[in-house]
């Protein structure tokens, strides 16, 4: 049988996974994710999630294939009702927006009593999904971006803890970690959504009915990377 490959997004995620994991992928897929994980460690315990009958399916056959059928279990429905409570001690979710992810964890609450790390890497609005986890007594204790098919992603670990740091809203919206470290990809990332957000404004002043809120929001968020933007040279060593 062929290795199995996945693609370097998945791999650092898998990175933050503890030796011995017992933990959820939620919205799984092909189950390559845990499969890698549990191929890898032989002590590993896994879930793979899926909502939808296609990738519940794929992610059978993958399972089976890889002969994880006693370590992999393949679950189907709608975010964490495939588990029991205080079933899992980490859980994975990749591959779809903060909000879904949010929504995901709100909805089961109860099921994360045990669990005392979350994987995230949200495809769209990080900002909303670390106020999440500050409200909920999630601590970020890393952040990552990857690059993968030209799209920057963020990888964010959160771990349980009595009490989480306060961000500042700019921390929020940029990452804390991720701020502090200010990688090459970090200032590629913003100065692609630098001029994002400068055609979004153009575009908002045009429209018939002006949202002054959204615009001043966007036009807060500009002054934030420009200020960022700035240093790139000194905090890249330059």
């Amino acid at each position: 049988m062929q290795p199995l490959q996945i693609s370097e997004r998945l791999s650092r995620i898998a990175s933050y996974l503890p030796k011995g994991a017992i933990f959820a992928d939620i919205g799984s897929d092909h189950a390559y994710l845990p499969c890698f994980v549990c191929k890898k460690d032989h002590t590993a315990y896994a879930i793979a999630g899926e909502v939808n009958n296609g990738p519940y399916s794929r992610a059978k056959k993958a399972v089976q294939s890889f002969g994880l059928t006693e370590r992999i279990d393949v679950r189907l429905g709608n975010g964490l009702d495939v588990l029991n409570p205080d079933e899992v001690e980490q859980i994975v979710m990749s591959g779809m927006g903060a909000t879904l992810i949010c929504d995901i964890l709100l909805n089961g609450l109860d099921k994360l009593h045990m669990t005392n790390r979350i994987i995230a890497q949200p495809n769209i609005n990080e900002p909303k999904l670390r106020k999440f986890f500050m409200q909920y007594h999630y601590d970020i204790i890393d952040e990552e971006l990857i690059e993968d098919n030209g799209h920057v992603y963020e990888i964010i670990i959160a771990d349980k803890i009595e009490n989480a740091s306060h961000f500042t809203e700019k921390e929020l919206f940029f990452g804390p970690i991720l701020l502090q470290e200010k990688s090459p990809l970090f200032f590629k990332k913003w100065k692609f959504e630098y001029k994002k957000r400068k055609k979004i404004i153009q575009q908002m002043k045009k429209a018939n009915k002006i949202d002054h809120e959204k615009i001043n929001k966007y036009v807060k968020e500009l002054i934030w990377i420009e200020e960022v933007l700035k240093n790139e040279k000194q905090d890249c060593g330059s």
